[in-house]
Order: structure tokens, then sequence, then C-alpha cells
């Protein structure tokens, strides 16, 4: 598992972007679960609740579903704007983060026999001149997300069929 990242690039419009990429062993089909599935979230991740708080469609966990992470009780509502699965996730953050028109795409990509991650996130700071600082936290949140899974993952593909 590797997790090179991207810099900070700010856009033209003032949208800011960075991202993360981890590999896990893992086989794609059972890494989409835990990226796709919002109660999973808490599983492999630095969250200590992740809820559904509206169902998408297809229910519960597809397009217009609404989840509730938190650490500790301070966290983010966030909305799926695309659930392809095995292979794409998006969502926006509609509140608890000081951001605007942020948008998350979670990517999974066959790779031999395990899978790529590639996590990525656009956004607008909401307080002017705190893109690079926001960028920061994103960036090591992010990667944070993407070696959280990558290695959850590895952890139950080693243990096999009796440890999922």
């Amino acid at each position: 598992m590797t997790a090179p990242a991207t810099g900070p690039s700010p856009r033209p419009s003032g949208r800011w972007s960075t991202g993360a990429q981890a590999r896990s062993s893992a086989p794609i089909t059972e890494v989409w679960p835990l990226i796709g599935e919002a109660h999973r979230w808490k599983d492999w991740s630095f969250l200590t609740r992740t809820e559904l708080v509206g169902e998408g469609e297809p229910p519960p966990d597809g397009v217009g579903a609404v989840r509730r992470f938190t650490r500790y009780g301070i966290g983010s509502r966030e909305q799926v704007v695309a659930w392809e699965p095995p292979r794409h996730l998006a969502y926006t953050i509609l509140s608890g983060f000081p951001v605007r028109d942020y948008l998350a795409d979670v990517t999974l990509t066959s790779e031999g026999d395990g899978t790529l991650i590639s996590w990525s996130a656009t956004f607008e700071p909401k307080i002017p001149g705190t893109g690079r600082l926001m960028v920061l936290v994103l960036k090591r949140m992010i990667g944070q997300f993407a070696r959280g899974v990558a290695g959850y993952a590895d952890q139950r593909a080693a243990r096999g069929p009796q440890g999922t």
C-alpha cells in the first residue's frame, strides 16, 4: 500500500483541489462496500460515528443519500451525488466544514488482484485567504481515508473468507 498525494492547486475560478491515492491488495469487490456503504466508514477510518440520515437511489446509499460522519460529535453532513458500484463514489459537503461547493470523487480501479483507490476533492474556502490551509487539512484527511480503507481491506483480505 502506497499513498502518493497531490499538492495544492488553485483553479482560475478560485477553486482549490487536493487528493491522495493508496493501493490495496484486496479486490475491488471487497473495497467498494467499505466506501460505498456509509455505516462501514467507522470500521476503517478515524470517525467515531457514521450514519445514513436519508436514503438515496438505489436504497440505501445511492445518489441523494445524506450521510453524517463525526468524530466525537464534531463532523459533517454529506450528500452522495454519484454512486456507481464498484468503481465510483462522489459526494458534496452540505454542512459542518468551512468550504463551499465541495466535491469529492473516490475512484476504485482494479490493478491485478488489488485495487487502486484515488480520492480527490475540489472546493472554495468559505473564509477568504484560507485556501492553502484548507488544502493542508483536506490533504491530510483524504490521505488518512485512502490509507485507512486500503489498510483495512488488506487486513480483511489476509484473514480470508472467515475474516470478513
